[in-house]
């Protein structure tokens, strides 16, 4: 009887082995442990991705417990969450981007993926600008492209809400994905950060600036360097709001917009026929720093603007 009980005790481990490994319970179905590579339980998680070049490029993945442990249908969950795309400031990293913006939270709280890339060489080239990433010309356009597609096409993400915010530097990558890629991004969400590519979209974006009138890397009113190597000042905030307002045929800036955080003043053209809308957020007195309420503003906000079409 104990030879038995023993080998009893044996299979029963060996096929709580098994079912570790095909999958967790996640819902009404069975959810994988990973799809494509990319790991669907509930927590941050570091990737690595092959980019065609030498070496590799990283990035962290935040996949809420309403994703994880929700209804998963043929390995993919049911309803595909939105995705969004934090892009840390020059001189920073992935890790600061997630803890500056505490997407983590919100992502857990409304259920939807979260991506922090990380630059090269702790910068972006968002085309004028900035260090190593505009140097070495490096195609942070690609890499972006090809993680969003990498997510969206594992179904682990809607591709028609697919969000892309950024800080400083990352605010111009941005504004540079919305520019190359406006098939690829609903909206953009740009804080303290300046247009500085050549833009020509083949469709509008919907989008959402803040700015500070005390940014002295950023300057409201333009100038300051584009870069250590580049003495062109910097456009004024003014001349990306109405890029982007004009180029989806929206009327100047001024229904009422409700803000959080001191001294933020926001106003928005309304969507247009389209769905677009762009929202500028001005913050009085407001130093090159992530704003204090943006976070929970930047979410409603792309929650309310996905890609139509």
């Amino acid at each position: 009887m104990r030879r038995i009980a023993l080998l009893a005790l044996a299979t029963a481990l060996v096929v709580a082995g098994c079912t570790e490994q095909t999958g967790e319970k996640g819902g009404d179905d069975r959810r994988p442990q990973k799809v494509d590579g990319i790991p669907t339980s509930a927590g941050t998680h570091k990737q690595k991705m092959d980019v065609g070049t030498i070496g590799h490029r990283e990035f962290l993945l935040h996949v809420p417990s309403k994703v994880a442990g929700g209804k998963w249908e043929d390995g993919k969950p049911a309803d595909a969450p939105a995705l969004v795309v934090a892009l840390h400031g020059g001189l920073a990293n992935m890790n600061k981007m997630e803890s500056l913006t505490g997407f983590n939270k919100l992502s857990d709280e409304h259920g939807f993926l979260v991506a922090y890339p990380d630059g090269f060489m702790t910068t972006w080239n968002a085309g004028d600008c900035c260090g190593a990433a505009k140097v070495g010309n490096i195609d942070d356009v690609g890499f972006l492209s090809k993680m969003i597609d990498k997510l969206t096409d594992a179904g682990l993400a809607d591709s028609k809400r697919v969000y892309v915010t950024g800080f400083s530097n990352g605010a111009g990558m941005a504004y540079r994905m919305a520019c190359e890629k406006p098939d690829k991004v609903a909206a953009i969400g740009v804080v303290e950060g300046a247009l500085v590519t050549k833009c020509d979209p083949s469709r509008p974006v919907s989008a959402m600036i803040f700015h500070g009138t005390a940014d002295r890397n950023v300057p409201f009113n333009g100038g300051g360097d584009r870069d250590f190597n580049d003495k062109r000042p910097f456009p004024p905030v003014s001349k990306a709001v109405d890029f982007w307002r004009e180029r989806a045929g929206l009327p100047r800036l001024g229904e009422r917009v409700e803000a959080s955080g001191a001294g933020t003043d926001c106003t928005s053209t309304g969507k247009g026929d389209k769905g677009v809308a762009v929202t500028f957020c001005k913050i009085q007195g407001g130093t090159h720093s992530w704003p204090k309420g943006a976070s929970p503003m930047l979410w409603d906000f792309f929650a309310d603007h996905p890609r139509e079409g």
